[in-house]
């Protein structure tokens, strides 16, 4: 890829393992905007012109007070984004930026699952678990997979939401972690203060797939729940599975 756009923010990260994760993946010229600060703009400008997109914000959403507030993303960025999947050119998401603009249904609908904050007309709100220790097994054969042994460890963080799998193509799936209400915690009660607590919280079992290309986006869209912290980001699996996922929805691989 001979140019890269990651866009960041609305939720904390350790920035220099990050950075050091962007310097390991062989992109060209790497432009690194943050919300809000680097401006929906600028982000919009940039959108247009880069070869590679990795989408690791969680925009849109205000917190503070034990509340939670959303916006939607301003017309510029929506629209660069929608131009750019009309013209054939793909992205990568990774981790977080499944909860990012949560007033943006189209943004979902294209990416396959939702995190949720609160719960609403949707259903209860999501769940998630740091440092979970689990087997990612490789179920397609795909240009983000290829050269990636069959499985691998990780230890990450992992998301109860809503993963509509008629609409992906599977590429990796935790497995020996349970994905139930049991094993995570609330994400409402989180807002609330109570950090770590899934008391009075129920929620549906979910897909344990970890990995998806869309199938309803018009340019491909492949998203990682990879990526919670430096543990993941120098796996070097995870790091390869990333650089071959942003070659592909960038068009530098079939």
């Amino acid at each position: 890829m001979r140019s890269l756009l990651v866009l960041s923010g609305g939720h904390p990260y350790e920035a220099g393992p990050f950075d050091e994760l962007l310097g390991a993946l062989g992109a060209g010229e790497v432009t690194h905007l943050v919300h809000p600060e680097g401006g929906e703009a600028d982000a919009a400008e940039a959108i247009r012109a880069a070869d590679a997109l990795l989408f690791y914000d969680m925009a849109g959403y205000s917190f503070g007070e034990g509340s939670v507030t959303t916006r939607a993303p301003s017309p510029a960025l929506r629209a660069a984004i929608t131009a750019r999947f009309a013209s054939g050119k793909g992205a990568v998401a990774m981790h977080h930026a499944i909860a990012g603009w949560a007033e943006w249904p189209e943004w979902h609908d294209w990416l396959g699952g939702q995190f949720h904050y609160q719960p609403g007309a949707h259903g209860p709100d999501s769940g998630y678990r740091h440092d979970v220790t689990y087997e990612a097994r490789i179920v397609a054969d795909h240009p983000v997979t290829r050269g990636l042994p069959a499985s691998f460890p990780v230890t990450d963080e992992l998301y109860l939401c809503p993963v509509d799998e008629s609409a992906l193509t599977p590429l990796v799936r935790a497995e020996g972690f349970a994905f139930n209400s049991g094993n995570f915690y609330s994400a409402a009660n989180a807002v609330a203060g109570a950090m770590f607590s899934n008391e009075g919280w129920e929620h549906p079992p979910g897909s344990n797939c970890v990995a998806w290309e869309s199938r309803t986006c018009p340019a491909p869209l492949v998203y990682l729940q990879f990526g919670d912290g430096p543990a993941t980001y120098a796996n070097p699996a995870v790091r390869r599975m990333l650089a071959q996922a942003l070659d592909y929805t960038s068009g530098a691989t079939p």
